[in-house]
């Protein structure tokens, strides 16, 4: 019996051992440092396409904004994974291709479906599309490379730009060249920052809280106002 409690703890030592250290030891264990652990342990173990596909799903699924995501690039690359040059062109590469899945979709569906989409998506209403429609309608196919280093805008300019049909190879490369640009700037300022990135996770965190108490406000909002609806369209039908 004493033989295997001893067995047990060894092995459990062991795998205490072998488990992987967190990135930022100092951190409080907030999700933006879990966060930060997965991303890094992703980029550091497929390299460049770990930063891309990064940047993809970000542009695509924005939990997390790209002011988070493109810093945590160059802080990877400052370990020693990559240098900073491959850290911004392969998290451009990310972003051209959350763009071109987001104008292909939005291409494909229509501006009627995506307002119907809008209207059952938390966060996000017909006006939110509306005004990205009304900024590429005034500002052409300059939009697309201005909202390129707008946050938010950066991924909402690419549905328009889609039901619109605009030119595909111009919209490639006015997000190609918006995209260089805008993450050149957060992926350079990861990569000197270095090791200081986990000093700043502590403020980090407390944005973390900000954007969590926010997001439960939209989310109460938006299933009230959908409640209000679908009970007054019950009453209107009643009538």
């Amino acid at each position: 019996m004493v033989l295997n409690l001893s067995a047990a703890a060894g092995v459990t030592t062991q795998a205490a051992t072998n488990a992987p250290a967190p990135v930022c030891p100092t951190g409080d264990g907030g999700l933006i440092q879990v966060i930060t652990d997965w991303l890094v342990s992703l980029m550091e173990t497929v390299g460049g396409v770990g930063v891309a596909l990064a940047i993809a799903l970000e542009s695509v699924f924005p939990p997390i904004p790209s002011e988070v995501i493109l810093p945590l690039a160059g802080f990877t690359a400052s370990r020693g994974t990559l240098n900073l040059v491959e850290a911004i062109i392969w998290a451009t590469v990310g972003s051209l291709l959350g763009a071109w899945a987001l104008y292909g979709i939005s291409r494909w569906v229509g501006l009627h479906r995506i307002h119907r989409a809008a209207d059952v998506i938390p966060g996000v209403s017909r006006k939110d599309v509306n005004k990205a429609n009304d900024w590429f309608t005034r500002y052409g196919t300059a939009s697309v490379l201005i909202g390129r280093v707008i946050p938010v805008v950066r991924s909402l300019i690419s549905i328009p730009a889609g039901f619109n049909r605009m030119n595909f190879l111009h919209f490639t490369g006015w997000t190609l060249l918006g995209s260089a640009v805008w993450n050149t700037i957060l992926v350079s300022a990861g990569y000197f920052l270095g090791s200081g990135w986990c000093s700043i996770l502590g403020y980090l965190n407390v944005f973390e809280d900000v954007v969590i108490v926010a997001f439960i406000v939209v989310i109460v909002v938006w299933a009230v106002r959908k409640i209000r609806t679908v009970t007054s369209k019950r009453g209107a039908h009643r009538k």
